[in-house]
């Protein structure tokens, strides 16, 4: 049945007649905006608690603990109030969540958040633009844009350059390969993927990483239909770099088996030890051999603020595609991403239209679905365009400069320390070491590593990580945070000496 056209629903109306029966008061509208701030202050004021509370970086619940608290809630029946609820997510929550900002939390690639970006948020999840397209957010779509372009200019990419927002790095590696993908299959096979699927050659398409690259390599191959075993791994050098000479070996072995090299990743910033891959030769061999070359820089991106390391990126301008994690090196909140290609001709290579969202009339419209894999997208990009607009690029790289020089001293330390085994020297921030008093055998020192490390996160005075180098256990320190001190450093350095004794003690 088709609705009385002649019939004028004013405003008004509407809204008397919906209030009569359901309350709409939680929606986000002019009149319930009282409600708004005083959800956004509660909410601000436990954080704030969260914040002053914490004492240390982890409270040591485990899953068996916390778990039993979840039994009883019956999400389909609401609590009373805000302040029930944000009491209720203190205690299933905030009480225990890790606490990045924490200068004695040295574990994984999570920095602290500067002020800026957080108060970005509040604007982002309250309005609500969908970044897809320029009919769902307007200057949204230019302010992604002009970071998209400073980002290209830093990198050292011309004016043909352009990228899009991601949701990390993982999905910006996915796309990198997929691009390599494709463009190799048009350009050197005269077949079109998005068209009609993988070409017969597609079972012997090779890419080449560093042993020391990131697992979203093998994990995306494998998504895109080339398996894990597409993936070349190479040897490193002694400083945890790809070695260019078995790169080539590689290259070479894999043509006279009859397989189709198509691209090469470099890591600027390996997960595990913070060094860059000597990219400018990384380069220069993907030319040689016509190869993608991508660059993982979702660590590393944070030198394009630098001045005093910056230095450490040459090479990267020869890249087709990068990878920048701004949620890593920038200080940002999860998700701030970005995938950046030099030639954005390449991103017609994932365009899709569709009439009801981005037909092909309206090509000239900056839609930026165009290119992306994403459809729905937030704009996440506000929060790095405020971070530049009150900090600016000098005071943000100040940051990134603080965090490689504790890194340097704190090497330094441990390097002369006769009871701990550092196994490099990062270019960015990252520590792979192990506690080893009296030079015990290796098995017993994997066991007594990995039981300090379970110590650590147990107790939660100091979060550490950890890995396997060679088959061994070692620990790892990442510092992202320029608040964190040599002091801090020793005194975990101290805690885990204690747990090592324990451990030796005992066994």
């Amino acid at each position: 049945m088709i609705a009385n056209s002649n019939v004028n629903y004013e405003h008004e109306d509407v809204l008397a007649a919906l209030a009569a029966n359901t309350p709409f008061d939680d929606i986000f509208y002019e009149d319930s905006s009282d409600e708004y701030i005083k959800a956004i202050g509660l909410a601000s004021r436990s954080v704030v608690s969260f914040l002053h509370n914490n004492k240390k970086p982890f409270s040591g619940v485990s899953p068996a603990q916390l778990r039993p608290q979840f039994e009883s809630i019956d999400l389909n029946e609401p609590l009373p109030d805000y302040e029930t609820v944000i009491s209720e997510v203190e205690q299933l929550y905030t009480k225990h969540a890790i606490a990045f900002h924490h200068p004695k939390y040295v574990a994984h690639l999570n920095c602290p958040v500067v002020i800026p970006a957080i108060a970005a948020e509040v604007m982002i999840s309250a309005i609500n633009s969908s970044l897809d397209t320029w009919d769902q957010s307007a200057g949204g779509t230019l302010i992604e844009q002009k970071l998209i372009n400073w980002t290209t200019s830093a990198i050292g990419f011309g004016s043909q350059a352009d990228g899009i927002f991601t949701s990390g790095g993982s999905q910006s590696n996915l796309m990198g390969l997929l691009l390599a993908r494709d463009h190799f299959s048009i350009a050197h096979l005269g077949h079109n993927i998005k068209e009609n699927g993988l070409p017969a050659e597609a079972s012997r398409f090779r890419i080449f990483v560093s042993e020391a690259g990131h697992f979203s390599i093998q994990k995306n191959a494998a998504i895109l239909g080339l398996g894990e075993k597409s993936v070349i791994s190479i040897r490193t050098d002694r400083s945890f770099r790809m070695n260019t000479v078995l790169l080539e070996d590689a290259i070479r072995r894999e043509i006279e088996l009859g397989n189709i090299p198509i691209a090469v990743v470099a890591t600027a910033g390996t997960t595990d030890f913070g060094n860059i891959d000597p990219m400018t030769e990384i380069g220069n061999l993907a030319a040689k051999y016509k190869l993608w070359f991508h660059v993982d820089a979702a660590y590393g991106c944070g030198l394009l603020l630098s001045d005093k390391h910056g230095h450490l990126l040459r090479g990267i301008e020869l890249a087709n595609s990068v990878t920048t994690d701004y949620h890593k090196a920038f200080f940002q909140p999860v998700s701030s991403s970005a995938f950046l290609v030099n030639d954005k001709r390449y991103f017609g290579l994932i365009t899709h239209y569709a009439d009801y969202l981005n037909p092909k009339s309206q090509d000239d419209i900056p839609n930026q679905v165009n290119k992306s894999i994403q459809t729905t997208r937030r704009f996440d990009a506000l929060k790095l365009w405020f971070t530049l607009r009150i900090m600016g690029r000098e005071k943000l790289g100040t940051y990134i400069d603080k965090v490689i020089e504790t890194a340097a001293q704190v090497a330094v330390i441990l390097d002369e320390h006769p009871d701990f085994d550092l196994l490099n020297h990062s270019d960015l921030s990252a520590l792979v070491f192990r506690y080893n008093p009296f030079l015990i055998k290796p098995v017993s020192a994997t066991k007594m590593n990995q039981f300090i490390k379970a110590k650590m996160l147990q107790q939660g005075d100091a979060l550490v990580a950890g890995t396997k180098v060679n088959g061994a256990f070692y620990l790892k320190f990442t510092l992202l945070n320029p608040l964190t001190t040599t002091t801090h450093i020793k005194n975990i350095l101290l805690t885990i000496k204690k747990h090592g004794n324990d451990y030796i003690e005992n066994n």
